[in-house]
């Protein structure tokens, strides 16, 4: 009879051989696997971005504000005399020149007004004629006492009334000659009429509110802006140092393409102290009439020069809660965040007051796939997008850096 020892002895035996056997098999399998070097992960590529070098250049220094445009003259042409209008003489949004017929009102009643005043003249002086010559008589019988004293004064004061009669008579002529010459229109000054507001065979009258016809003289014309109280000083400064009128541009609201360059021509002589700004006014040559009345546009009042201003594209700057920064690349082709204090930002170029140094390399585009320790690569037409921006090209280094395998 067999002992219960004797019986666990095979199972013990069977155990121990398929643990071993699983040994083995680790051993031989899965242990090898992971003993094995693992293949090296490949390396991250370079995000390629667009960037532009940090300058130093010399940047105007100004004051910007909306501003509308307006006229240099406007003016309502009006009929000065009631009558029929007989025709017009200009074409609705053409350019006239001073003294240009603009209309015609049927002269007739004037001219014989005229023709009237000037028959009138001509009956007084035949009376005056015959009155002096009375009067010369009177006077040689005077001293032969052939007629009374009396008789001689009433003849000296009847020529004094007739020579007074001449007199009214050619003033009653001037009137009439100035109304028939109202009824003959031209434009008081060279600009663009606007629509006609009266059609030919109406009746005008003198106290018409609309008038006949707008002008308005667009060339040159001026830029109405405002800009706050605060920078009054600097302006009144600005302009008792400068030998000429402070320069002025007009962009675009939009696209903030320069429309044109002039000069300040008023500082107003007060502020408005509702609003809490001063008005200033700019004339502006307007050749191609690219400046147009009621328009609204960008003013800028150039004060002066800032000297050697460390400059970037303005695209390159970024803004978080706590300020503005921009992505500086650095020598090893990686980029750092970098916290910078921008001065002022115009035509697309950011004047930097603090954080940059000149010919660092700061990233214009492609910003929103970056962080810290990012590698970057060139981007291939940042050299054409430099150029047009006004960027300078990226250095060699860089090239080298777009070329080097990540």
């Amino acid at each position: 009879m067999a002992t219960p020892s004797s019986r666990r002895n095979p199972v013990l035996i069977g155990l121990a051989v398929l643990v071993l056997a699983a040994l083995a098999w680790f051993a031989t399998g899965p242990l090898r696997r992971m003993q094995a070097p693992r293949p090296a992960q490949p390396p991250v590529p370079a995000v390629s971005v667009s960037s532009a070098l940090v300058k130093r250049e010399n940047v105007p220094i100004g004051l910007s504000g909306v501003g509308t445009v307006q006229a240099m003259a406007t003016v309502t042409v009006k009929a000065r005399v009631d009558g029929q209008l007989d025709r017009v003489g200009f074409v609705e949004g053409q350019d006239v020149k001073a003294g240009q017929l603009l209309a015609q009102i049927d002269p007739r009643t004037f001219q014989a007004q005229l023709q009237q005043a000037m028959a009138q003249k001509a009956r007084d002086e035949a009376q005056l004629a015959n009155a002096r010559l009375d009067l010369q008589r009177y006077e040689g019988l005077i001293k032969e006492n052939a007629t009374t004293q009396q008789t001689l004064d009433t003849q000296r004061a009847q020529v004094a009334q007739l020579a007074a009669a001449v007199k009214t008579d050619e003033a009653l002529i001037n009137v009439a000659r100035v109304q028939l010459d109202y009824t003959t229109i031209t434009a008081p000054l060279a600009g663009r009429v606007g629509a006609r507001l009266v059609d030919p065979g109406n009746i005008v009258h003198a106290a018409d509110a609309n008038g006949l016809v707008v002008i308005r003289q667009i060339d040159p014309i001026d830029v109405v802006f405002t800009l706050p109280d605060g920078e009054f000083q600097r302006i009144n400064r600005a302009m008792q140092a400068s030998h000429a009128p402070l320069a002025v541009e007009a962009s675009e609201r939009g696209s903030s393409t320069v429309l044109g360059r002039g000069g300040l021509i008023l500082l107003n002589n007060t502020i408005d102290t509702t609003s809490g700004t001063i008005q200033l006014k700019g004339r502006f040559p307007n050749p191609t009439h690219t400046l147009w009345p009621g328009q609204y546009v960008n003013a800028r009042l150039v004060l002066g020069e800032r000297d050697q201003a460390l400059t970037i594209p303005a695209s390159a700057v970024q803004r978080s809660q706590t300020g503005t920064y921009v992505y500086v690349v650095q020598p090893d082709h990686t980029v750092a965040s970098r916290t910078i204090e921008v001065a002022e930002i115009q035509d697309a170029k950011a004047i930097v007051a603090k954080g940059l140094a000149a010919d660092e390399r700061v990233v214009v585009d492609g910003q929103y796939k970056l962080k810290p320790g990012t590698r970057v690569s060139e981007a291939a037409p940042a050299a054409t997008a430099a150029a047009s921006s006004g960027a300078a090209p990226a250095p060699a280094a860089q090239s080298s850096a777009g070329n080097a395998r990540p």
